[in-house]
């Protein structure tokens, strides 16, 4: 699960601006360089912490099959991806993923920072996000 909501997409949670599946979202990988901030807004606050490395592309990789679900039994709801991200062939290391939007009127603005809890890497391998079975983001 999320680690940060950026304040800025909470404010748009309430304003009821973007959508977490309708909206273009990529995800970037970051290094442990970053502090993980709830003030950064945009893509622009961290792209000096994102990883480089083989098979991996400024910028991140598009999150597919985006879905959101209401649990009223626990009065909670969840934002998830069923599809997990891999940079195959890669040779990198991440600390955190964070999730934007890349299009519409809120291009380029950060939703969340996922902390894995320390650095992961791969070395001319798979470096795959397996989303946690609880989602993405939770509401509760």
């Amino acid at each position: 699960m999320a680690s940060i909501v950026y304040t800025v997409q909470k404010t748009d949670f309430l304003k009821g601006e973007g959508s977490l599946t309708g909206d273009a979202i990529k995800v970037l990988l970051l290094t442990s360089s970053y502090t993980p901030s709830a003030a950064h807004d945009e893509y622009q606050d961290v792209s000096s912490y994102e990883v480089s490395g083989t098979g991996y592309t400024s910028g991140g990789q598009a999150l597919g099959s985006k879905t959101r679900t209401k649990d009223d039994t626990n009065d909670e709801a969840y934002f998830d991806s069923t599809a997990d991200l891999t940079w195959s062939g890669s040779t990198i290391t991440a600390r955190y993923a964070v999730l934007y939007y890349t299009g519409g009127d809120l291009a380029q603005q950060l939703i969340c920072c996922i902390d894995f809890g320390s650095d992961q890497s791969s070395s001319n391998g798979d470096f795959t996000i397996q989303w946690n079975s609880s989602g993405i983001l939770a509401l509760t």
